[in-house]
């Protein structure tokens, strides 16, 4: 019996997706590195949380719109970002969509496990209360939710637990989290995907926090940290290398065994931001310590350090911090900073120590705590009250938004670019915008509607229903491939 049409299709469109997936980013010694080429990572990112804390719910959290997606990937894209952050995520919601629009575009994802919601995240007064079965079903229904995704780069088990109101036994609980995380992973997932910890920036504790979870265990190798976040604001307006503490940070962690990256960055004491950090933290002198950073934040909040404003449903202004910081992208030498270093990927970690610590108020055993019984069930069973998601086809180009620049001139050519397959994204791969001066001044703030707003009637994803270029010259060879194998 012949396959019918729809069959056919339905294998291409499958075949075509997994041709355009971004290849898994993996660690090796102190380096992120491309799994497949060798090549190193640098991380040029930005924090995503549109909305804060109080734009999240159970139902709905920054990867769970798709035009929203749609229309910060295109973004993203023209600006240069290569990954995104995102803090809180619902497990019951399908990001399929969204995750894909993001691999497609070449953006990988580092995902925080934690929820603001009761029982989402651990106490840091009392983490004893709170590492249970009702937290795990937050920590294991994420990993379930993004694991089937290539672009998912790694998991933060942790963000600012440890500081000065956490309790002794803090960093035992964290470092607990890693090692289940880690081995639900090792049983119940295809591939290793990577699992750190996202560390304030309190210099008395710093360099015992990044030494507390980057050591070898004996008895619980699975612990270690596989990468460590700081974030750090210590850079601010026209500073230097020096005045702003980053010769001191660059020492601090030159002899670190896993990869370490500003996991938020980006002061805003001056307005506005000109992000002369980004040609201190990829050159010469930082480029061999940390793995890049990721800029906070994408979207304008109360706190004021946005990139873009969103207006409406319809309508976003690209501000002025969005065209510093892509001057400043476009200033990087990304075949110098993505070039392979053995003495990188061969760096071994150290063996736990008490010897290691050296503040009297940070603990200085790794004796960590017992996993619960339900927790130990399902890293070997798996978690399955999680919608997991997978790789859907991208076909939309033209996003349903109207975007003005920072001066309220209407921005043109704004067009999401399905990137051919393995590829990531960087500065300059995608098509400039250009803006119109005859716009209305006031049109910034405008929440008029584009003639190409409103829900399409794709299924895969909102905006327009044709095919992108590369992704249709996949399509055509993985239907006649199709056709071969059927």
């Amino acid at each position: 019996m012949f396959p019918t049409y729809t069959q056919l299709f339905a294998a291409a469109c499958a075949f075509a997706t997994t041709a355009n997936a971004v290849t898994p980013i993996e660690v090796k010694g102190k380096d992120f590195v491309n799994s497949k080429t060798g090549d190193r990572f640098q991380i040029l990112g930005v924090d995503y949380q549109p909305g804060g804390s109080s734009g999240f719910s159970a139902t709905q959290d920054p990867l769970s719109d798709a035009d929203a997606c749609l229309r910060d990937a295109a973004l993203m894209q023209n600006l240069g970002i290569n990954t995104i952050r995102v803090y809180n995520l619902s497990p019951n919601v399908d990001h399929s969509k969204c995750a894909s629009i993001f691999n497609g575009a070449g953006i990988y994802m580092i995902l925080d496990v934690n929820s603001p919601l009761s029982g989402g995240s651990l106490d840091r007064t009392n983490p004893s209360s709170t590492y249970n079965s009702v937290y795990y079903e937050q920590v294991f229904g994420v990993i379930e939710a993004f694991k089937n995704f290539p672009n998912t780069l790694g998991f933060f088990a942790g963000n600012e637990v440890i500081n000065e109101q956490s309790v002794y036994e803090a960093p035992a609980y964290v470092r607990a989290v890693v090692r289940d995380m880690k081995d639900y992973i090792s049983t119940n997932v295809n591939r290793s995907i990577p699992v750190g910890y996202s560390a304030a920036d309190v210099r008395p504790i710093l360099m015992d926090t990044l030494d507390y979870f980057e050591c070898n265990l004996e008895n619980s190798t699975s612990s270690r940290s596989d990468f460590f976040g700081l974030n750090s604001y210590s850079w601010c307006g026209e500073s230097s290398y020096k005045a702003s503490g980053y010769d001191v940070l660059t020492e601090d962690f030159s002899n670190a065994s896993l990869p370490v990256f500003f996991s938020e960055y980006g002061c805003n004491a001056v307005q506005p931001r000109v992000f002369t950090e980004v040609q201190a933290l990829y050159g010469s002198e930082m480029d061999q310590v940390f793995s890049g950073g990721l800029v906070y934040e994408w979207t304008q909040e109360a706190n004021d350090y946005g990139l873009v404003a969103i207006n409406s449903s319809d309508t976003a202004t690209l501000l002025v911090d969005y065209e510093n910081l892509q001057k400043q992208y476009n200033k990087l030498d990304m075949s110098s900073i993505e070039s392979s270093n053995s003495s990188q990927t061969s760096k071994e970690a150290v063996t736990c120590s008490s010897d290691l610590i050296t503040n009297n108020t940070f603990l200085n055993s790794w004796d960590l705590p017992t996993v619960p019984s339900k927790v130990a069930d399902w890293i070997k069973n798996g978690y399955s009250n999680a919608t997991v998601g997978s790789l859907v086809a991208v076909s939309a180009t033209t996003i349903p938004q109207t975007i003005y620049d920072y001066n309220g001139n209407k921005v043109s050519s704004v067009k999401y670019k399905v990137l051919s397959g393995d590829e990531s994204n960087t500065p300059g791969n995608s098509t400039s915008l250009t803006s119109s001066s005859n716009s209305s001044s006031t049109s910034s703030s405008s929440s008029s509607s584009s003639s190409g707003s409103g829900s399409s009637s794709d299924d895969s994803t909102s905006g327009s229903s044709a095919l992108s270029a590369p992704f249709m010259g996949v399509l055509t060879g993985a239907t006649l491939f199709a056709v071969f194998m059927l």
